[in-house]
């Protein structure tokens, strides 16, 4: 009984380790593991300087076993579980193998195996010559089964060139850079530095490299190459990019800038660059404004103002590029010919020198360095200022002033009068600068601020102090308008030689001394007081003048009740007059009527007193004949008594010999008298008072 426990224990036992060795027997690897194994005993040695062994060896294995059951002989085998390599989409997988072979002399990088299988097969790796150390290739995004006893994995994150941003590019192997060029030459198929085996295998050069990375995503063996991200060139709006190039063909001595190249896409294709026989140094063609992916490594950019040409101004280039004026080629001659027979120990003169200041630049056309005859117009230029120099002109009035302002250039001009009296000037000289003469005026005086400062500004100072030593200074500020006019002609007189036009130039004040001023104050005070005086006088004739007004006013009714009177008096004179004159006019018109009647009929009483006279003379006669003259007076004499027309006394006494015709004279007299002396009433006829 006892025998047969013990027999029943003795086979559990057995069955227990056969159980235990079945089990170590089977390793189970996990869907994302990978199992690693090492051989202990009862195999082949590995060979001198290996570290991982191969099938049949004894060590550390170089293959492995995937996810799975397997099975393995225990105690021979001994293994560990590892999780997979697991590299990420912004990540790759930098690897060094521990094992290989040795990596050549001068080479810092392993050169590339076949068919290991991104490295997971360590056995293909190390028969088809992997070598131990750095490992060009990488690992992109993925799950690797990768042997971590034989292949040390850092994961880095890719290389990542954000917009307005650039890769500057630094290969750690290759080929030597060729003596006398600063980046290395282009090298075809690496993917942009991608496939670092491609870079090496077609001549890929170790140093800065000449090519860059563009904003992107990159997957780059950063052991092999580093990245160093820097900003892109932006050019500005109002801006201009200057480009000057590290490398290329050597600058002409004779030259400022270099030549024109083309297709190298604005600087930013520096192999193209090269390739088209670039030149060293300062270039040509300007960076408009915008964003340029350009080697910093080759290509040196500076910001520069655009040339902004305004309304009313123009811009005068003079150009350091281009052929050379006939003129100016033979004086270059000329002093290369002295240059050959310069005696010894003298020291030559540097090209520089004898290219910028000891050759006089004229007015040439277009094409040809020198001033250009041809002025650029208002707007935007944008010009490389190593290439043209600039000079912006106004075409519109430019004013200089010399006063006391503080923004004004000059202050106002110190002169000396001939009688010794210093006095200070404004003066204020307007000038301006036809647009077909700025090139001329550039090239006589170089600027307008040349100009005003070099000939301008002495000219007035010394124009004035002349003039005002040959006068006083009274008859200096009295004198002022002749003045000014002869400082005007002799600057338009000067300016003309420079092609500058003079528009006028004006005094603006003139400051005599206080002693002198407070004389002529008194002075003008004393006449001012005068006119006032004479002034208030004519004020107290006007309101003398204005109070006789206002009285006049005040007396307005009473003026006007006058001159109503005074009118109708008139009116009433001129009634009477008229009214005279109607009655004096009647009375003219009835006493010419009456007369016309009288006279009338006095020629009719005539026709009667004739016919009765002739009658009576002829009775007379008769009579007298008869009788005798004095019968005939007696006859009648005593009729008339007679008839009681006779006075016996008589009236008038006539004495004479012969009475008889006195006394009929003396009585006809009375008769004709009496009746003329008789008064003729009114309505009366004149037959009534006979």
């Amino acid at each position: 009984m006892g025998f047969e426990v013990g027999g029943v224990l003795f086979y559990g036992a057995i069955g227990l380790g056969l159980f235990i060795i079945l089990l170590k027997s089977f390793v189970v690897v996990g869907g994302q593991e990978i199992a690693v194994l090492e051989r202990r005993w009862i195999g082949k040695g590995m060979p001198r300087g290996r570290v991982m062994a191969m099938a049949g060896e004894v060590g550390v294995q170089a293959s492995t076993l995937g996810p799975g059951l397997h099975f393995v002989i225990p105690f021979i085998y001994k293994s560990w579980k590892v999780a997979f390599t697991k590299v990420n989409e912004t990540q790759i997988g930098i690897l060094e193998s521990i094992d290989g072979n040795p990596i050549p002399p001068g080479k810092i990088f392993a050169a590339v195996a076949k068919d290991h299988a991104s490295f997971q097969n360590g056995e293909a790796f190390l028969k088809n010559g992997g070598e131990k150390g750095p490992q060009i290739e990488i690992l992109p995004p993925g799950n690797y089964r990768i042997n971590p006893a034989l292949f040390k994995v850092r994961i880095e994150p890719c290389i990542v060139i954000d917009t307005g941003k650039i890769g500057v590019v630094t290969a750690m192997d290759g080929q030597a850079i060729a003596s006398g060029r600063l980046l290395a030459k282009k090298a075809e198929g690496h993917a942009n530095f991608e496939n670092g085996e491609a870079f090496l295998r077609n001549g890929g050069q170790k140093g800065p490299q000449i090519d860059i990375l563009l904003p992107g995503t990159y997957r780059i063996n950063t052991d092999l190459f580093k990245v160093e991200v820097r900003d892109a060139v932006i050019i500005p709006a109002g801006k201009v990019g200057l480009v000057t190039a590290r490398d290329g063909e050597p600058l002409p001595e004779t030259e400022y800038v270099a030549k024109t190249v083309a297709k190298h896409a604005d600087f930013q294709n520096a192999s193209a660059f090269l390739a088209s026989g670039g030149q060293r140094g300062p270039q040509f063609d300007v960076l408009k404004p915008g964003t340029y992916y350009i080697n910093p490594m080759m290509f040196q950019v500076e910001l520069d103002d655009v040339a902004v040409v305004e309304r009313g101004q123009v811009a005068v280039v003079v150009s350091n590029v281009g052929d050379e004026p006939a003129d100016v080629k033979k004086l270059v001659d000329e002093t290369a010919a002295r240059e050959k027979v310069r005696p010894s120990g003298e020291v030559p003169e540097s090209p520089e020198r004898r290219f910028s200041v000891g050759i006089e630049r004229y007015v040439v056309p277009k094409g040809y360095r020198g001033i250009q005859q041809e002025v650029a117009g208002p707007g935007i230029y944008y010009l490389n200022r190593r290439a043209f120099i600039v000079y912006i002109i106004d075409t519109t009035n430019i004013t200089i002033d010399w006063d006391g302002g503080e923004e004004t250039r000059f202050d106002p001009l110190k002169v000396v009068s001939r009688d010794g009296f210093e006095i200070s000037v404004s003066v204020k000289v307007i000038i301006r600068v036809r647009p077909d003469q700025a090139p001329y005026m550039v090239a006589k005086i170089g600027s307008i601020d040349g100009l005003i400062q070099h000939v301008i500004h002495p000219m007035i100072d010394s124009s004035f102090r002349n003039q005002a030593s040959s006068t006083s200074a009274m008859n200096f500020m009295q004198d002022r308008q002749a003045e000014q006019k002869k400082a005007e002609e002799r600057t338009r007189a000067e300016l003309e030689k420079y092609h500058v036009e003079c528009v006028s130039v004006l005094i603006c004040q003139i400051n005599l001394p206080q002693e002198l001023m407070d004389t002529q104050t008194m002075k003008i005070i004393a006449q001012q007081q005068q006119a006032m005086y004479q002034e208030q006088q004519k004020a107290e004739q006007s309101r003398i003048a204005t109070e006789k007004t206002r009285s006049e006013a005040e007396q307005q009714k009473n003026l006007v009740e006058a001159e109503i009177g005074v009118k109708i008096a008139d009116q009433n004179k001129q009634k009477v007059i008229r009214t005279a004159e109607g009655d004096a006019e009647g009375i003219r018109l009835r006493a010419e009527g009456e007369a016309k009647g009288i006279k009338a009929k006095g020629d009719a009483e005539g026709s009667k007193i004739l016919a009765i006279g002739e009658a009576t003379a002829k009775a007379y006669e008769l009579q007298n004949k008869a009788v005798g003259a004095q019968g005939v007076t007696a006859i009648e004499i005593a009729k008339q008594v007679a008839a009681g027309k006779v006075k016996v006394t008589p009236d008038f006494l006539v004495q004479g010999g012969e009475n008889l015709g006195g006394l009929l004279s003396a009585f006809l007299t009375d008769k004709i008298s009496g009746v003329r002396k008789a008064p003729v009433k009114e309505g009366a006829t004149p037959e009534a008072g006979a």
